[in-house]
């Protein structure tokens, strides 16, 4: 028998991991869509600390669901500038991420939606496809790994999706945009990293969340884990500084 501790960390890392032959969406030349009704709905139910009033989303479910529509019938096109397809994406995991939970509230955590492992092909609650854009069925895991990390050279990605849980990065309460984005995406690192809950940084000694550790191969690309924090925090870590992990809390966000 699997210990449940272990059977919870296979369970995070299998969804971690990559999804195979996925068909990415692409829409129809137009316009990027506008993120203004799920901003308004970021600003009414998300505080500026990222609790997420998940009651909130329930009772105004209906424009929820129309912004969620607006993704699915209209994903990026070809034309769309590569900060404009970045900030959907990043709105489309946050949102489904809402969806996942308020369809199933109230829980205490995103763990407790894990499948039976005897569900053919569904190995964690990121792998359940439970959304389809531009007619193609998908699930978290797809975005994450498929879209945000194989496209996009962008290492904050992994500071503006949030997984529903207390140790990730606070949601932030607005849309992410394609004008603003740059800034958004830095805030959110410094804003993390700033956090001591999250990460406890000293000039000799280095607690960072288990999301550097899970992710070590796209933070090390160029450089070391201290090279990366470096860049956004104040602090000035030594660079044999001793790192380790924090506990991570899967207790829901809210």
């Amino acid at each position: 028998m699997i210990a449940p501790v272990l059977l919870i960390f296979s369970l995070f890392t299998m969804g971690c991991g990559s999804s195979s032959d996925l068909k990415v969406p692409t829409g129809s030349d137009s316009a990027a869509i506008s993120h203004n009704m799920y901003n308004v709905l970021l600003n009414k139910h998300v505080s500026e600390k990222g609790n997420v009033n998940y009651k909130g989303f329930i009772e105004d479910r209906e424009p929820f669901e129309e912004y969620l529509d607006l993704l699915a019938e209209m994903p990026p096109s070809d034309s769309w500038s590569e900060d404009e397809k970045l900030a959907y994406w990043i709105n489309a995991y946050n949102a489904f991420t809402i969806k996942l939970i308020i369809e199933h509230y109230p829980i205490e955590s995103i763990e407790e939606l894990h499948p039976t492992l005897y569900i053919p092909g569904v190995r964690s609650v990121w792998h359940k496809k439970f959304f389809s854009i531009g007619g193609v069925e998908m699930n978290l895991n797809d975005i994450e790994h498929e879209i945000l990390r194989k496209q996009f050279e962008e290492l904050r990605i992994h500071f503006a999706i949030v997984c529903a849980s207390k140790s990730c990065p606070k949601l932030l309460n607005e849309a992410y945009v394609a004008d603003k984005l740059e800034e958004q995406l830095t805030a959110q690192v410094k804003g993390f990293l700033a956090d001591d809950f999250r990460n406890k940084i000293s000039t000799d000694k280095v607690e960072l969340s288990k999301i550097f550790s899970w992710f070590k191969e796209d933070f090390t690309k160029d450089g070391s884990l201290i090279d990366f924090v470096d860049q956004y925090t104040e602090i000035q870590i030594n660079e044999d500084a001793d790192i380790s992990y924090l506990k991570y809390d899967w207790g829901l966000n809210e």
